[in-house]
């Protein structure tokens, strides 16, 4: 009973999957290379890597300050000689 129900819903998929094929091909070339450039500018926008390198620095800053404090090169209050 499944398999009529699944099999419909694979089918307008396919249809809708075909009718977007047949809007790109009536794109121009320059209107593909729009759409392909802003796709990759919102994937790298300043923003983006702004918050991955702000985010890399600080790691890497508390895991400096923690390989320090592990190693004895942190102050020791209760040695005051």
């Amino acid at each position: 009973m499944g398999k009529k129900d699944a099999s419909s819903v694979k089918l307008a998929v396919d249809q809708y999957r075909k009718q977007i094929r047949k809007q790109d091909y009536k794109k121009t070339k320059p209107a593909l290379r729009a759409t392909r450039l802003k796709a990759e500018a919102k994937r790298s926008a300043p923003g983006i890597r702004v918050r991955c390198v702000t985010i890399n620095i600080a790691y890497t800053v508390l895991n400096l300050h923690n390989l320090l404090g592990r190693l004895g090169c942190g102050h020791d209050i209760s040695n005051n000689t």
